[in-house]
């Protein structure tokens, strides 16, 4: 992986944190699950049953399987520069 998207992913990361203005759930979502894909992988561990928002999560993140770290770490820079106005 390329020393400058992983440094482009983390500087993200925590400008994340610093929104001006919360985003909607489906982006909160899109986040959750970019940052899960690129740090951890393929979603792993069965569906939450009782719990919808950890289903939700769960979906959102299933929906990347297969995708690679790489990806996702850009994808992730990108949506995140797209919330701060600055999208590319």
């Amino acid at each position: 992986m390329p020393a400058d998207l992983k440094t482009l992913f983390e500087t993200a990361a925590q400008e994340s944190q610093k929104l001006p203005n919360r985003p909607d759930n489906a982006t909160l979502l899109a986040l959750y699950a970019h940052y899960k894909q690129a740090t951890v992988g393929d979603v792993t561990g069965s569906r939450p049953a009782f719990d919808p928002v950890g289903r939700a999560k769960y979906d959102a993140w299933a929906k990347l399987k297969g995708s690679s770290k790489e990806a996702a770490m850009q994808s992730y820079v990108d949506l995140v520069a797209k919330l701060k106005g600055g999208g590319r």
